[in-house]
């Protein structure tokens, strides 16, 4: 007996489904991912160079030593606080919000009296903020 045998098919793999599915993994993903925008201040640092030199021109400088103490334009303040180093920077600076501000903090200075600094610089309108560094060749 002679059986007539039918041509096997090739299985044919529809991908649509599969895109549809990875499209909306991609869209739920990005739904319910939560965006958060930071304010942040923008800081050039100096390079630590021979050839690089700290301006002073006009600058405002302010100094945090060990102990968290501050110094604006070699003036120690009472505290501090942030309301504090505002009155006094906006006493150094007046109206004058370009004008550069020289961050001088000791190494061993607790890192939330930087902070504090530059949250007070971006809350007055400061955006040209400099930190100061000791060159690499110098000893201290």
């Amino acid at each position: 007996m002679n059986f007539l045998r039918t041509p096997m098919e090739e299985p044919k793999v529809n991908l649509t489904p599969l895109i549809d599915v990875v499209f909306l993994l991609l869209i739920f993903f990005m739904v319910s991912t939560t965006f958060e925008q930071q304010t942040a201040l923008k800081i050039a640092l100096p390079k630590a160079s021979q050839q690089v030199e700290l301006k002073r021109d006009n600058a405002i400088e302010v100094v945090i030593d060990a102990q968290g103490r501050m110094y604006v334009n070699q003036q120690g303040l009472l505290d501090s606080r942030a309301a504090t180093l505002t009155a006094a920077l906006a006493s150094a600076a007046g109206s004058d919000r370009i004008r550069p501000v020289i961050l001088r903090a000791d190494a061993q200075t607790p890192h939330h009296y930087v902070v504090t600094t530059m949250d007070v610089l971006a809350k007055m309108g400061f955006s040209n903020l400099s930190i100061a560094a000791a060159r690499e060749f110098e000893e201290q």
